[in-house]
């Protein structure tokens, strides 16, 4: 009796082990993972440059002295709207006249107690964020524009605070002030705007040539030889204005992706500028070339950076999806539907899924509608005895093994 207690004491654990050791072999060799569904997105992108083109209308004046800005840089105005007038003869003389007074009237209005309007108090909120961004800057170009753009503000504020006042050395001052801008303006020739739309004074030359009507023309050699550097400023001018179409704008790209070959006329798009903003986009003409294309989008988006830059850095996305996140290891493909093998306290069922998206690693799947059901041949029962999968859900990785 002793022998044969040990005989199977010994059976048993041979046993144990031995199933110990089996089922760490069906771990190693043929793991049974699961994973936990998550809310994510996914989606499928390329990184390129972009040219912009823009229906703008150039104005200028052959033999001007140059202009001086009514409307300012982005501002939006109608048509006939007054932009910019040319400067006068004896412009100079009469500008320096003005700055000097300006001086004399700030000195006084720092020793000066007054309450200021909210027009003024906007302007003086202006001013000191032009000063801020202005201490940021290194580009001599820039600096200059913000320079010109706070003087602007300063001769407004100037014009208001002569209704505020009550020193009369400052009252006076500023009468004599509007005497000679009166002065600047009498016999100015002004110029209006053809269209409505925003007015701009960086012209780069290519607004004739970059235009809506040569679409046709647009190839990746014909774009590099304008010679752009991606992301640089357009110049302001200072002898001519313009009046961009705020309602339409296009970018050129050449590519050569999987998906820039594969798309079509009329596609729906997303376009991620450098500054993280991604706006809609559809394509509106394509350009075959040898193993690539130029592919043209129209978005109703006139961005700062769209206005200030005539090549940038882009990134067209060609589809994004957010919804239930999961591995494609995950996914069962029957006869073109999809499912996944929930596992729920040890139980597992067979789940029918819909795929939104699909990347190289992961897929964006959601449940159908009663609708969507009946359109792929479920019947009413089938309908009311769908289950849906849901967040947080367990489900197993490669369940057909």
């Amino acid at each position: 009796m002793k022998n044969s207690k040990k005989i199977i004491t010994v059976i048993l654990l041979l046993l144990i082990v031995s199933y110990v050791v089996y089922a760490i072999y069906l771990l190693i060799v043929d793991p049974t993972d699961t994973y936990i569904i998550k809310q994510g997105t996914l989606s499928e992108e390329d990184s390129t440059s972009g040219y912009v083109i823009r229906e703008e209308y150039v104005v200028k004046e052959e033999n001007s002295n140059g202009i001086y800005a009514i409307a300012s840089e982005g501002e939006k105005v109608a048509k006939s709207d007054s932009i910019f007038r040319y400067y006068s003869d004896s412009e100079k003389q009469i500008s320096t006249k003005i700055n000097e007074l300006n001086y004399k009237i700030q000195d006084l209005l720092e020793k000066e107690k007054y309450e200021p309007s909210a027009d003024i108090k906007s302007i003086e909120n202006q001013i000191d964020n032009q000063i801020k961004s202005i201490n940021t800057l290194n580009n001599s170009q820039e600096i200059s524009e913000y320079k010109n753009s706070i003087d602007s503000l300063i001769s407004k504020k100037i014009n208001f605070i002569g209704d505020v006042i009550d020193n009369k050395e400052i009252k006076q001052l500023v009468k004599e002030r509007k005497t000679y801008e009166d002065q600047l303006k009498k016999g100015s020739q002004y110029q209006k705007a053809e269209i409505s739309g925003i007015v701009s004074y960086r012209v780069d030359g290519l607004e004739d040539e970059l235009v809506v009507d040569n679409f046709d023309n647009l190839t990746e050699e014909y774009l590099e030889n304008l010679g752009l550097k991606t992301g640089q400023i357009v110049a302001t001018s200072s002898d001519c204005g313009k009046v961009i179409d705020n309602f339409k704008c296009y970018i050129a790209v050449t590519m050569n992706s999987p998906k820039a070959m594969e798309s079509k006329v009329g596609d729906n798009v997303e376009i991620r500028t450098s500054n993280k903003k991604e706006i809609k986009a559809k394509i509106v003409q394509i350009n075959e070339e040898s193993g690539k294309r130029t592919i043209i989008f129209q978005t109703n988006n006139l961005l700062d950076e769209f206005i200030s830059h005539r090549k940038i850095a882009i990134d067209v996305i060609w589809w994004s999806e957010s919804g239930l996140k999961i591995p494609n290891q995950a996914l069962i493909e029957e006869n073109g539907l999809y499912y996944v093998m929930k596992n729920k306290a040890g139980m597992q069922s067979k789940m029918l899924v819909k795929l939104k998206g699909q990347t190289d690693k992961f897929s964006i799947i959601s449940s159908y509608s009663a609708k969507e059901l009946q359109a792929i041949g479920y019947n009413e029962k089938d309908i009311r005895n769908y289950k849906k999968i849901s967040n947080y859900d367990e489900i197993m990785l490669n369940p057909q093994e």
